[in-house]
């Protein structure tokens, strides 16, 4: 089998898209896949990381008013579709599979327009423009949540699935995970990051309160400010005198994410709808601040979800500070039965097959070509 995959722009895109090829490559170690993204982006570092072989198209937003940018987003449109096309006409897969972000546009529009099979997931409740247009046109659409279905054209094509997360998640090891980041196996942890780019809102939050964390070594913090933050991060604690100690991590970036939900006990985190896929996966308590610009507001309806079963507290990012920030951390994080109770109610929201179910939509039909 043949299969091209397409997704990029962000990790929410990027990782469901790698969770599918690690589940299509158990099924058949001889399977050829090529991946699709576009030029400078995150997918573009990430997946020749994974030895995966990748091909880039070129692609950009199309603007809500009509300017300069709006005629040039239409030239880019017109190129990447040629530059799809050129590609699926040499590959010629079976499937093209598309987890969102604007690239996936210009790849399955001209692999339906080929007569090739073709399939997308959605993660968010609030699907994204690409895949709501797209739906008039794929064999098949999978999504997260039941009540995105209600936004799509044709969707008796629609299955609910759930959000499919890579094997890294399946088994943690809390021991080995400690000694990666040379944290004290007797503190309580704490793992905060902002999505895939980081969160200026929460690094200013975060900052108010690294001297609550070098004050008390039973506690620990690894805390990511996307890379575009770091420097300006690091400069800041210089700035307030800030004496990092060696229970509080920095990092710019946070390529092994199992390892740092390993070590965790809390997480704070925007509520992006793959990193709640995976914090139910492992069964993580949270507090959630979703990022406020999102379509829809999506990532505050995914928010409130947890909050209403009781495996996150809930804090919005227009209240955002560190005094509420510690309030939070406090109720939490040195209250065992709570903690636990989040723990486990984080797990009741955790769709453990998803991958498998999105694949079975498919694998048979192609299975062996």
């Amino acid at each position: 089998m043949k299969v091209v995959i397409s997704g990029g722009g962000t990790g929410g895109h990027i990782y469901p898209a790698v969770a599918i090829i690690e589940e299509l490559k158990k099924r058949d170690n001889n399977i050829d896949i090529l991946y699709i993204g576009s030029k400078n982006s995150m997918e573009s570092e990430l997946i020749p990381s994974l030895e995966i072989n990748y091909e880039s198209i070129e692609v950009m937003g199309l603007p809500r008013k009509i300017n300069k940018k709006f005629f040039k987003s239409i030239f880019v449109l017109l190129k990447g579709l040629r530059q799809a096309k050129k590609i699926l006409k040499r590959f010629k897969p079976d499937v093209v599979i598309g987890t969102g972000g604007f690239v996936t546009g210009p790849v399955l529009y001209k692999a339906h327009k080929m007569g090739i099979y073709t399939i997308f997931h959605e993660q968010n409740s609030y699907p994204g423009i690409t895949n709501r247009i797209l739906s008039r046109y794929v064999n098949a659409m999978a999504v997260t949540f039941k009540e995105s279905i209600k936004f799509f054209k044709n969707n008796d094509k629609c299955v609910v699935t759930g959000n499919p997360i890579r094997n890294r998640f399946e088994f943690l090891n809390r021991e080995q995970s400690l000694k990666f980041f040379e944290i004290d196996e007797n503190s309580k942890n704490i793992f905060s990051f902002g999505g895939s780019n980081g969160s200026e809102e929460l690094n200013k939050a975060v900052l108010g309160i690294l001297d609550k964390f070098c004050e008390n070594e039973k506690i620990s913090l690894i805390h990511v400010t996307g890379k575009l933050n770091y420097d300006k991060f690091l400069e800041e604690v210089k700035n307030k005198g800030i004496k990092i100690e060696n229970n509080v991590k920095i990092l710019p970036y946070m390529t092994e994410m199992d390892k740092a939900y390993g070590v965790s006990d809390l997480v704070i985190t925007s509520s992006g709808a793959i990193t709640l896929a995976e914090i139910s996966k492992i069964g993580l308590a949270s507090i959630l601040i979703p990022k406020a610009y999102t379509t829809e507001n999506h990532q505050e309806f995914n928010a409130r979800a947890y909050k209403d079963i009781g495996a996150s507290e809930l804090i919005l990012e227009k209240e955002l500070n560190s005094d509420l920030l510690w309030e939070n951390i406090e109720k939490i994080i040195f209250d065992n039965s709570r903690l636990e109770q989040m723990k486990e109610n984080a797990k009741k929201l955790a769709t453990p097959n998803a991958v498998k179910d999105f694949v079975s939509i498919f694998y048979d039909e192609f299975k062996g070509r």
